[in-house]
């Protein structure tokens, strides 16, 4: 199924099209890639959406561009006894490995290499950058 338009078609793939019959039905419409946003892709459903992709690509007989959306894997505290914490500028709140609910004063941070990668004076974003924590020793 060679196609003579110049334009190319991208279906970004998410919750109503993660089906490999739904990605099926979007290449047949005319879609040409396939972009796959990182941040909320686990690696094991990665391999799956990449595979179906190369599975359509083989009955089409026509190669399929996969986009990869590189913000990067968003990382997630531990749960908030309570749902959430209320923080107050200049306290000091901790990251760590207790895996008990957080609260005001620290979280659980899943994430041992960062915990271990940070030193004095180092900032952590939160909420896409709305909070900034310092790191002290």
């Amino acid at each position: 199924m060679k196609r003579s338009r110049r334009t190319k078609i991208i279906a970004t793939l998410g919750p109503a099209s993660d089906s490999a019959e739904m990605m099926a039905r979007l290449f047949e419409a005319g879609a040409d890639t396939f972009r796959l946003n990182m941040s909320h892709l686990a690696r094991d459903r990665l391999r799956e959406k990449v595979g179906a992709i190369r599975e359509i690509e083989a009955r089409a007989r026509r190669p399929i561009a996969i986009l990869a959306d590189l913000q990067g894997p968003k990382l997630r505290v531990g749960t908030f006894g309570g749902d959430a914490a209320m923080l107050k500028e200049g306290t000091r709140f901790v990251l760590d490995s207790n895996e008990s609910a957080g609260d005001a004063k620290r979280v659980f941070l899943p994430h041992p290499e960062i915990l271990g990668s940070l030193e004095e004076g180092h900032s952590v974003l939160v909420d896409d950058g709305k909070l900034r924590l310092r790191s002290r020793r």
